[in-house]
């Protein structure tokens, strides 16, 4: 049985969907096509304002790997203190080291300016070596929960590891599965893995409402339409609470 569905979002319209749809928690982001990075200041405040139910902000200053310098660091570190300054109940994180391992002098720096907010740490875990040292980092550290697909492209291909994830933590850290989860397979997921919590997009796209526009420019790559815009569908979330369990 689920504990927490989280949806993650970037733009507000999705954030109205999500709830519709029944998420009990918001990841809130900016550039999901690129893995998810931090969202605006103004994008927290009114996430803030807007939301039943509780808000983590990624905090993610580039798109690429994990492997973060001292301006990143520092990034974050105002990143963070803006998702509290704008009312949110917590962050997402995922710092490494040059060898696939849990960079811990970093984390532990990101998690005393977290101090007083849920801190999950996201799926950078599925770029580690030995994911099971990274997770004894981690519940070091006194992060809330795991954000994985137990290192492989999507939770249910991880599985098994996902399981183990589970039975190495105990009570300490919460698992969550994420990376395509559906209606369709969330059920398998939830039986073979043991996890509480569940990670989604729920991503459609909707057609522009512009009536007149010129289609010869291009805001970014030409295959990219500028014209259908990608939000959250409620009834996809809706449809994986709904899933038997």
């Amino acid at each position: 049985m689920l504990n927490h569905l989280e949806v993650c979002i970037d733009n507000i319209e999705s954030l109205h969907y999500a709830q519709q749809g029944g998420a009990t928690r918001i990841e809130l982001c900016s550039s999901l096509a690129l893995g998810g990075l931090t969202p605006s200041f103004g994008f927290m405040k009114q996430a803030a304002r807007t939301a039943d139910i509780p808000v983590y902000a990624m905090i993610r200053p580039r798109q690429g790997d994990f492997l973060f310098n001292d301006d990143d660091v520092e990034i974050m570190l105002a990143d963070i203190h803006a998702a509290r300054s704008a009312s949110l109940q917590g962050v997402v994180v995922g710092v490494l080291n040059a060898q696939g391992e849990v960079d811990t002098d970093i984390l532990r720096s990101l998690m005393k300016e977290a101090q007083g907010l849920g801190v999950t740490f996201h799926r950078a875990i599925d770029q580690c070596i030995d994911p099971f040292t990274a997770l004894e980092n981690i519940m070091s550290a006194e992060c809330e929960r795991v954000l994985t697909s137990g290192l492989q492209a999507n939770a249910l291909s991880g599985a098994d590891t996902i399981a183990e994830m589970v039975q190495f933590c105990g009570d300490r850290l919460n698992i969550m599965a994420g990376a395509g989860v559906t209606a369709n397979n969330v059920a398998e997921i939830i039986s073979k893995t043991g996890v509480k919590e569940v990670h989604l997009s729920g991503k459609t796209t909707r057609p522009s409402m512009m009536i007149n526009y010129s289609k010869q420019a291009y805001m970014g790559n030409a295959d990219v339409d500028d014209f259908s815009v990608p939000v959250t569908s409620a009834e996809k979330v809706k449809a994986v609470l709904k899933a038997p369990q």
